[in-house]
């Protein structure tokens, strides 16, 4: 005998609902599987009976009730969906509140998501100010490592090592073109290794050198507020000297 993966998924749908219905014939509450299953094949057995779909799913509605089944199942089982034949073809049914007069357990549910306590906001244990010399807005996001922000960004590159704007996770702070502000930092947590970002550490924070060493390595790059003169691969701003000047005629730029 040949079956259809369709005529086989109904069958194990078959299965799982007779199953279910010994279960509570003996006295047990049902659990999620079983309960959706009951609620599923109700659906199919209605449409074959050739009754029509919003006959077949209100059928559905009144098969369980609160007592039939296990607590909290009613606060996961809030819609089934099951494809049922009726005589006018393939049709989906949505069964939602398929257990009548529940009234679930709210945040004693099973996978209930319970918010805990907010995390305090820290303060901020350095503020400085930023100056943006590009003619385009820089964002910088809330957990990047701000020593190596935007290389157009004019600050004190050296008290910022380490440290991450002090703002929400996910947030971040907008700095206009040839705008100015003040921005609030706080030490990167944990265990203090920057791995990516604009490549200045690529490793722990803390190491020995490593701060002189990302500092060298930002001025060779022409970072802003280094306190070296920008290097041979510096950006051009609009305050690099000659910067406004023409450039003669057949000197590549």
């Amino acid at each position: 005998m040949r079956l259809t993966p369709t005529e086989r998924d109904r069958l194990l749908l078959r299965g799982a609902a007779e199953l279910a219905r010994a279960r509570r014939a003996r006295g047990l509450k049902l659990n999620v599987p079983e309960a959706t299953a009951l609620v599923a094949d109700t659906v199919c057995e209605a449409a074959r009976d050739g009754k029509r779909l919003a006959e077949a799913i209100e059928e559905a509605r009144s098969v369980l009730g609160p007592d039939d089944v296990l607590p909290g199942v009613a606060d996961v089982v809030t819609e089934v969906h099951v494809e049922a034949v009726f005589d006018d073809g393939s049709r989906l049914a949505v069964v939602s509140s398929p257990i009548r007069g529940a009234a679930g357990l709210g945040d004693d549910a099973p996978g209930a998501v319970v918010p805990g306590p907010g995390a305090p906001q820290p303060e901020p244990v350095l503020h400085l100010r930023v100056r943006n010399t590009a003619p385009v807005p820089v964002s910088v996001t809330s957990h990047f490592h701000f020593f190596e922000a935007n290389p157009r960004l004019d600050f004190d590159r050296a008290a910022a090592y380490g440290m991450r704007l002090c703002v929400p996770a996910g947030s971040s702070v907008r700095f206009d073109p040839h705008g100015e502000g003040e921005v609030g930092l706080v030490p990167i947590g944990g265990a203090r290794i920057a791995i990516g970002f604009a490549g200045l550490v690529d490793g722990p924070l803390d190491a020995p050198g490593a701060k002189a060493q990302a500092l060298a390595r930002a001025a060779a790059c022409g970072y802003l507020g280094t306190g070296e003169p920008p290097g041979p691969d510096a950006p051009a701003t609009d305050e690099t000297p000659g910067a406004d000047l023409p450039r003669p005629e057949g000197n590549p730029a």
